[in-house]
């Protein structure tokens, strides 16, 4: 970045905006002993908002900060989230958009990347401070307070906000940002509005503020006093069970969560965001817990007396709206951030998880969780592998998601990193991936927002190109999911970041229907046949259109022929996706789940509902009260 004019050795003349890149490019992170910048570049859409100023900044920094040219500014931030849960929260991305609609369009993606703890930076235009040109293209007006905009929305989707209304601000803001999204319990998206005429002003900055910088992500200890009560209740446990979330890989912390259950003879259950936190073949991973989980990991919450819940933020999946465990069940919450470890009167340990599970370990004093308790926890697990190995067998019963499933499992890499949101097929890569290798699941749950996967992954290849680029990058998505979001399809063409995309069309929202039939309702507006409004239904030739944004794209008619696409996929240089039919009705797994908290009518004229209503509020009675 070239100062417009240097005012002496101590400052440099900048605009706002190249201040605010050249400053980005100057950050860096020490990752296994290298350093690397902390942000790995950003996804961008231009407008009159941000073309002139940050356009122009980004351009002189363009091989410092490549810059990934989006189809849709929610996409971008889907992909910065991808990008980030690869880097392990280590390192993230920036997305910039236009005032008005374009930086919108952010805010679901702000959500998600919030709900998920992800570190993820927002530059985005704003109306002008001096307010002459009032009103502009695309502002909202509110009569009774002008400075409130479009904007501010964003304050409720992030964990650091601010507007820069002079250029010094940045002096301030922009390592306050950095210090939020590098923070391991407070971290998350960093918004900040940049006002489109103080984009161009300048300010003469300090040279020292562009000095390069290499962060470490701090690890938290635990306060001794914590881990010594967490050690006595654990250590009188007759029933003892840990349930894995995302943030011991966030953490760092796998081997020690593998060596302290190993140790300590206690079985691991995975959260959705901690698939992956054990292989398959661990003997004591009892398969993943909760509404989406397997009747294994289930069968030992409901037992267990006491539960080490570590880098969990205990959601309704998890705890299956807090029916899956015992009323009188304690539960020590290992977690860095105090929110999620003190959740329903948990024993917190408040600390970094590695540091947090060894200094547990220690303290433990060679207990042992009992052997007959661990074998009942192993022949349940042996009880779900072959349920799951029945169900997912090709020709036992029509075309399912999970019969997809289990033939790319078989088929993939190790390293392969496996890609799926929302809707039902989660829910089956979670109850069915078979881990061959750590940390290569991404089942986005948190937000469980449609249309993340082909985005979403396509930041993961991204990210994944800079570390194993031999890899692939695995998609699931259905249908529905793939008419929500798809033009990233052609961004991984254009980019060369090949996908692997399976697509599974079972003919609209499949899993809300399912949800509706299951709560006494008719199949209504989710399968494009029972819509009203949809007098000729008709299929999407997905192959085609795959194939009109670049990608090698053929249609299958069952598992086996998908099996063989998957191969030519594998052996392909670009983006493939592969397309089938899926049953709507036939091949979901029924076991495994917990009950889930729904709203149902506690009235209406159709008997089915009201028999359903009662036969969920049945179920309450196992549900926790905050203890």
């Amino acid at each position: 970045m070239k100062a417009d004019l240097a005012m002496s050795d101590s400052t440099l003349r900048l605009t706002t905006a190249q201040a605010i890149i050249k400053y980005l490019a100057n950050q860096y992170i020490e990752i296994d002993g290298q350093e690397m910048r902390v942000c790995g570049g950003g996804f961008g859409i231009f407008g009159h908002g941000n073309v002139t100023c940050l356009g122009e900044a980004l351009y002189d920094a363009r091989d410092a900060l490549p810059l990934y040219r989006g189809q849709n500014e929610q996409s971008m931030g889907f992909a910065a989230a991808g990008y980030s849960k690869q880097w392990l929260r280590q390192r993230f991305m920036f997305c910039t958009a236009s005032a008005g609609p374009g930086t919108a369009n952010l805010l679901t993606s702000a959500a998600l990347a919030h709900a998920n703890r992800l570190p993820m930076l927002m530059l985005c235009g704003d109306t002008y401070v001096t307010r002459l040109p009032d009103p502009v293209l695309q502002q909202l007006e509110h009569f009774n307070n002008p400075a409130l905009g479009v904007n501010d929305a964003f304050k409720s989707v992030s964990r650091y906000w601010d507007r820069i209304t002079h250029p010094a601000q940045i002096i301030q803001s922009l390592p306050a940002a950095l210090a939020t999204m590098l923070d391991a319990a407070d971290c998350g998206p960093a918004f900040i509005g940049l006002p489109q005429d103080v984009q161009g002003w300048t300010f003469d900055y300090p040279a020292a503020f562009f000095e390069k910088r290499v962060h470490r992500i701090r690890r938290q200890s635990p306060d001794v006093r914590d881990i010594a009560e967490a050690a006595a209740l654990l250590a009188g446990a007759e029933r003892p069970m840990i349930i894995a979330g995302g943030g011991v890989q966030y953490a760092g912390a796998v081997a020690e969560l593998t060596s302290f259950a190993k140790t300590h003879n206690i079985p691991v259950v995975e959260t959705i965001a901690g698939r992956a936190n054990l292989l398959q073949d661990d003997p004591l991973n009892i398969g993943p817990v909760g509404v989406t989980g397997s009747d294994s990991a289930n069968a030992i919450a409901e037992r267990a007396d006491v539960i080490v819940a570590i880098g969990t933020r205990l959601q309704d999946f998890t705890t299956g709206s807090w029916t899956a465990f015992a009323q009188d069940a304690r539960i020590i919450g290992v977690n860095v951030g105090r929110h999620d470890a003190m959740k329903h009167m948990s024993l917190p340990v408040i600390g970094d998880a590695k540091l947090s599970i060894t200094a547990l370990g220690a303290a433990l004093n060679g207990y042992t969780g009992p052997a007959s308790w661990v074998d009942f926890a192993r022949s349940e697990r042996a009880k779900w592998v072959a349920y799951t190995d029945d169900i997912t067998t090709p020709g036992n019963g029509p075309n399912s998601y999970c019969q997809v499933i289990r033939t790319v499992n078989d088929l993939c890499d190790p390293r392969d990193r496996v890609v799926a949101a929302a809707g039902g097929l989660p829910a089956e890569v979670t109850a069915h991936w078979q881990t061959k290798d750590i940390g290569t699941v991404d089942v986005e749950f948190g937000f469980s927002c449609m249309g993340y996967e082909i985005s979403g992954g396509w930041g993961a290849r991204i990210a994944q190109f800079e570390r194993e680029p031999d890899q692939d990058t695995i998609i699931f998505t259905g249908d529905g999911s793939y008419m929500m979001m798809n033009s990233d399809i052609y961004s991984s063409v254009l980019t060369g970041h090949k996908l692997i995309i399976c697509v599974l069309d079972n003919g609209g929202f499949a899993v809300i229907n399912k949800l509706q039939n299951n709560t006494g309702n008719e199949s209504f507006n989710n399968l494009i046949a029972d819509c009203p409004t949809v007098p000729h239904p008709f299929a999407v030739d997905f192959q085609a259109h795959a194939a009109a944004m670049g990608a090698n794209a053929e249609t299958v008619s069952n598992p086996a022929e998908f099996g063989e696409a998957f191969k030519r996929a594998k052996a392909a240089t670009k983006t493939s996706v592969i397309v089938m039919q899926v049953d709507a009705y036939e091949g979901w797994t029924t076991e495994g789940h917990t009950w889930w908290e729904v709203g149902t009518p506690h009235v209406s004229d159709n008997p089915k509902v009201t028999e359903k209503h009662l036969e969920v509020e049945a179920e309450r009675v196992k549900q926790r009260k905050g203890v």
